[in-house]
């Protein structure tokens, strides 16, 4: 009895879930339903076709293979304007034409019946204003007004000055109703149009935050890298080059084992820092941003070196800042790699003016010493409120891994008048760093054998170049600090030329 009653009150329990529900089962799409319009539209046109023969033979009192074929015609536009409006346009247009002329004869002959509807007939009417229609959901809105003119245009030519006698005259109503139709069209067409492209821009936008989303990521992966990875082949390369000089005459082949070491980890470090471009990128084919995302530049082109600062600090002038730029020192080849970062560093920094210091001055300085490049941008206080800014910030965060990825220093602080500076050294060569380092390590070696173990020998773990080993020959450190601090080359006390500008 149990199991019975488990069994009937299952039963009910479909039941009652199959027929007390309210879901919607829609029927799936269909062919026949999409040409459903286009069927309904050809009908329409058969129909009026039929009438216009009826009146034409009946109140017009014409010949029946003149009206077969005027009305054949009319209705043809109709059929056509689906897929050739403005065809149809002409063909309904000229169709009009031959029946009012034909009833024009008919009507001032007396054989047409009394106060008859002309120029337009009432099957007429339907038939040309479907053809509008039709006409303005396709084509623009300029053709559409167009099509109008011309058809008041007629309608003015027949019934204005050709006319006709003993007719009750539609053209008045016939254009109305025929702007009517037009701007309903019109409407229709424009909000097919928005609705079409507000689908787009969800696309877009729902395409752009996948994208964003990847980029984050990317970020990360490359925050990751340079954390961790970098580090770690920094004082690998730092410890393989200060090695020897902690051991009492090193044979040659400890000495070359440790060079292959050192070399192998600056190609190691130089190679990270090209990935971590391509995945901060966001085009990979493009990681140095020299063309636009998504246009593929040619993995060949020309990367941006200070020959081109010029035109990026012209750009900036066209922008609304005033820049000033100074050059100064002997200048000597660079690396490819530091004229890149040094451009780009420059650019960050403008571009960290323009969007957080609007109407400031800036003045750009470029000093170049025997063991590598300066930098230097200042900007005075803003003489505006910027707008906020949508950006991920990390400008100040990419300038100093460009700097550190080369051995320099980068650093940044905000001036007593209100403003900032941006102060930077790029070392000519990674060698040229190294043997710096070595020195320091043999001076310390000599000073204290004592502590050859220590880890306070050689650079800082951080992988920037300690000041007591720089030459008087190129700044280090405790210079910048000095330039932060300080202030421009040209100290002055007017508060509305902080950054010293004499130009």
């Amino acid at each position: 009895m149990r199991a019975v009653e488990k069994r009937l009150a299952r039963g009910l329990r479909t039941l009652r879930d199959d027929l007390w529900t309210g879901r919607a089962d829609p029927l799936p799409p269909s062919v026949w339903l999409r040409w459903l319009p286009h069927g309904l539209v050809l009908l329409a046109s058969f129909g009026l076709m039929l009438i216009n023969v009826e009146y034409m033979t009946g109140g017009y009192r014409q010949n029946e293979n003149y009206s077969l074929l005027c009305s054949l015609a009319q209705g043809t536009a109709v059929g056509l304007a689906l897929w050739r409006p403005v065809p149809a346009l002409w063909l309904s247009l000229t169709a009009t034409l031959a029946i009012a002329m034909g009833a024009r004869s008919q009507l001032l002959s007396g054989q047409a019946d009394m106060s008859s509807p002309w120029p337009w007939g009432p099957a007429m009417i339907a038939a040309h204003a479907l053809v509008l229609f039709l006409l303005a959901l396709r084509v623009p809105a300029r053709v559409a007004t167009q099509a109008l003119g011309l058809t008041a245009l007629v309608t003015y030519v027949v019934q204005g000055l050709v006319g006709a006698a003993d007719h009750s005259p539609t053209g008045v109503v016939a254009v109305a109703l025929f702007a009517g139709v037009v701007l309903l069209g019109i409407a229709l067409r424009g909000r097919r149009e928005a609705r079409s492209q507000l689908v787009e821009q969800e696309s877009l936008t729902a395409e752009e935050r996948s994208r964003r989303t990847l980029l984050e990521e990317r970020n990360r992966i490359a925050r990751e890298l340079h954390d961790v990875v970098a580090h770690h082949m920094s004082v690998i390369s730092i410890q393989a080059q200060v090695a020897p000089h902690l051991v009492e005459n090193p044979s040659d082949e400890l000495k070359e084992n440790l060079d292959g070491i050192r070399q192998n980890a600056l190609e190691a470090l130089a190679e990270l820092r090209r990935v971590l471009g391509v995945l901060r990128s966001e085009n990979p084919d493009d990681p140095y941003g020299l063309g636009a995302p998504g246009a593929g530049a040619a993995p060949h082109a020309p990367q941006p070196t200070l020959d081109r600062l010029g035109v990026l600090i012209e750009n900036t002038r066209a922008a609304g800042l005033t820049v000033t730029s100074q050059v100064s020192g002997e200048r000597l080849p660079l690396p490819p790699g530091v004229e890149l970062s040094a451009y780009r560093i420059v650019q960050e920094a403008l571009s960290n003016v323009l969007r957080h210091a609007p109407g400031a001055t800036v003045r750009v300085e470029l000093t170049h010493f025997p063991r590598g490049l300066q930098i230097r941008v200042v900007n005075s206080a803003p003489r505006g409120t910027a707008p906020p800014s949508p950006g991920a910030g990390h400008g100040l965060l990419g300038m100093r891994e460009r700097a550190t990825m080369l051995g320099g220093t980068l650093m940044a602080v905000e001036t007593s008048c209100g403003g900032f500076t941006v102060a930077a050294f790029l070392p000519r060569s990674a060698t040229a760093r190294s043997a710096t380092i070595g020195a320091a390590a043999a001076g310390a070696d000599d000073s204290a054998p004592g502590d050859r173990g220590t880890p306070d020998r050689g650079a800082p773990d951080d992988g920037t170049p300690d000041r007591r080993i720089l030459d008087h020959g190129s700044p280090g450190p405790s210079v910048l600090e000095d330039l932060l601090l300080t202030g421009p080359t040209n100290p002055t006390t007017d508060p509305e030329n902080p950054i010293g500008d004499t130009t």
